[in-house]
């Protein structure tokens, strides 16, 4: 049986949330009044700002509520691993919005701006402070290095195909293998998160190896994007003189950028993965 809790609105975690949520709300009708832009980054950041504003004030209300104590998963893992995900998102929409929409004479754009980097501050402040109250506490998955890194790998995975164009690759097989690159590690990734949430990773055999061998998979695969994608992308193809901001050309630095970064982040966890399968088992 849920009841309201009067208490839980009081504390400052709850406080900075629905500071959060007012910050999250403001920003995105401050871009929405400025008027669409027909890009798919300006679609991407106002994703960011409406799913962080949804999901800050349903925490909120399930707190307030009690019913977040009612749910069938690890609520402190799941607001932990939020907070991160909308530090992350709110971090790449206060850096892509000003850089693509805002100029000297557009005030509205400019004040969105300034929010949406408020917005990347308070959602790091709500981490800490989770982390600062729960010091030992939260032992979910999604909390962890490992599933920080897989939503990381997830979320450079849509930043690359929110810059994608058809143009880009359907000409060549080649850029085509790298996009399937791309589509299938995201797939695995989510999977692999989904699984392990939903605790039905003891279902499958040899889980952790796994894991494992599909985290050095991936990272081959992404070393193979990281040159193929540029050495065919770039070739005898310079930027063009008239290209000014959201080009092709630049959406396909873009996709460069992303897939070094992901690659990065796939090292780092196939080692780490294999350091924490080893550690504990000489434990």
């Amino acid at each position: 049986m849920t009841y309201v809790d009067l208490h839980v609105i009081t504390r400052p975690l709850s406080i900075l949330r629905v500071i959060i949520a007012i910050l999250v709300c403001t920003t995105f009708s401050l871009v929405a009044s400025a008027g669409p832009f027909p890009s798919h980054y300006w679609g991407w950041c106002m994703f960011t700002w409406c799913f962080c504003f949804f999901f800050t004030l349903l925490i909120v209300i399930l707190e307030f509520t009690t019913f977040s104590t009612k749910l069938p998963f690890a609520w402190d893992d799941f607001t932990t691993a939020f907070s991160m995900l909308a530090s992350i998102m709110c971090l790449t929409a206060s850096i892509v919005y000003p850089t693509f929409f805002a100029c000297n004479i557009c005030y509205r754009q400019i004040g969105a701006s300034v929010l949406a980097v408020l917005c990347c501050a308070a959602y790091f402040l709500e981490v800490t402070l989770i982390r600062k109250q729960r010091a030992g506490e939260i032992r979910g998955f999604l909390s962890t290095y490992v599933g920080i890194m897989k939503m990381m790998e997830t979320f450079l995975a849509c930043l690359i195909f929110i810059s994608l164009e058809a143009s880009h690759y359907t000409k060549s097989p080649v850029l085509q293998g790298c996009v399937a690159v791309y589509s299938l590690c995201f797939i695995l990734t989510l999977l692999i998160i989904l699984l392990t949430v939903g605790e039905l990773t003891p279902l499958l055999p040899f889980s952790d190896k796994i894991v494992i061998a599909y985290n050095f998979v991936a990272a081959v695969m992404y070393l193979a994007a990281m040159v193929i994608w540029p050495l065919y992308s770039f070739q005898n193809n310079k930027r063009p003189p008239d290209c000014g901001y959201l080009c092709g050309w630049d959406k396909v630095v873009m996709v460069t950028m992303m897939t070094i970064f992901n690659f990065c982040v796939y090292v780092v966890d196939s080692i780490y993965s294999l350091w924490l399968v080893c550690h504990v088992r000489t434990e």
